[in-house]
């Protein structure tokens, strides 16, 4: 039993001093897999399971929980309808299944800075891919499914793919793992009729988030109406956030990137995000009358890690001139609080490499 006592804690000596290297390093080829240092440890395996707690995948885990290595991010200034397939067909992961989402966002009233088919339709056809939406929290014409219906006929989402408001039915639930303010998230139904999701978003300032883009569009546009409920009160409700109160500024932020880490936990290595960096309002595309741009159009980014994606996108916005409202428009709302809480809980990466694909 003594014996016994002695690997345990030799063994979790170990593994803490795994966990603790990972969080220190700076590059990902500084780190020892938990495998390569689990062969040089022996004892490890002589230790009964009933003595240990611990397994392989749950330090793995931990080591992922604990470390974000670079990402890589792509880049093109071209934005148009070849753009977006040349930056789609940059990233080293492609749409697999025959059920594809490709998530963006409707807009609300005819002033939206929505994006326009003409710039969209070439990619999402040679995906083959469903346009998705869910309804909104806060009235509109996109809080009724039929007229949300309408809102993509009008936009002439119709005429280039199959269009699912996906909460017409309701909601489900997946699971949020370790969050601090939400332990469910509630999508639309029919979130799981899909093999792949691409989120496809129009980057942007944001009334609320301080800017828009993948992290946003894979959490609140994925949520159902009560699921939007849920995520601007942190938790707390289910339906009525504007007359229950909004959550706390950084509670709100996080419950944006818990969500959207269910989300990513959920998909797995079935998810890509693209960002569309024009038409660079202050307002989000869900405002009728947004306020004009002052800034110039950027390009269209792509990558498989929203933080990486996002954070790029804002660190572009801080480079280029004319940048003063947007600017203001992210600091007063904390906005990069969702990047730094994301990446905290493993989201993603701030860390990044931007391959410009134009060169």
């Amino acid at each position: 039993m003594l014996v016994n006592l002695k690997r345990i804690f030799m063994t979790f000596a170990s593994l803490l001093f795994i966990i603790v290297a990972t969080s220190c390093a700076t590059n990902i080829d500084e780190v020892v897999s938990f495998d390569a240092l689990a062969d040089s440890h022996t004892e490890i395996s002589n230790i009964e399971k009933n003595d240990i707690n611990l397994t392989t995948k749950s330090i793995n885990e931990n080591i992922s929980n604990n470390l974000m290595g670079e990402s890589t991010v792509y880049f093109t200034s071209q934005i148009d309808a070849a753009g977006l397939l040349k930056i789609y067909n940059a990233l080293d992961r492609k749409v697999i299944g025959e059920n594809v989402a490709v998530k963006l966002h409707t807009g609300e009233g005819t002033a939206s800075n929505y994006l326009r088919p003409e710039l969209i339709k070439d990619f999402v056809k040679s995906i083959n891919a469903s346009i998705v939406e869910c309804n909104t929290a806060v009235g509109g014409k996109r809080s009724n499914t039929a007229l949300h219906y309408q809102v993509a006929r009008d936009r002439g989402y119709t005429d280039i793919a199959n269009v699912v408001i996906m909460d017409e039915e309701g909601s489900m639930e997946i699971p949020v793992k370790n969050g601090k303010h939400l332990s469910g998230n509630l999508v639309g139904k029919h979130f799981s009729d899909y093999d792949f999701y691409v989120i496809l978003s129009h980057f942007k300032g944001h009334l609320q988030g301080g800017f828009g883009g993948a992290i946003k569009n894979t959490s609140i546009g994925l949520a159902s109406s009560a699921g939007k409920n849920r995520i601007h009160t942190a938790g707390k409700a289910d339906s009525a956030w504007l007359s229950y109160g909004a959550a706390q500024q950084d509670d709100f932020l996080e419950s944006m990137a818990e969500a959207a880490k269910s989300v990513e936990d959920y998909c797995g290595d079935k998810i890509i995000y693209i960002n569309v960096v024009n038409r660079l309002s202050i307002d989000c595309d869900c405002v009728p009358t947004p306020r004009e741009p002052n800034m110039a159009d950027i390009g269209i980014l792509a990558s498989t890690d929203s933080v990486a994606l996002d954070q790029a996108c804002v660190d572009l916005v801080y480079a280029a001139p004319n940048n003063k409202d947007l600017i203001a428009r992210i600091e007063s709302r904390n906005g990069q609080h969702t990047l730094d809480y994301g990446e905290a809980i493993g989201l993603g990466s701030k860390k990044y490499k931007l391959v410009n694909i134009d060169d």
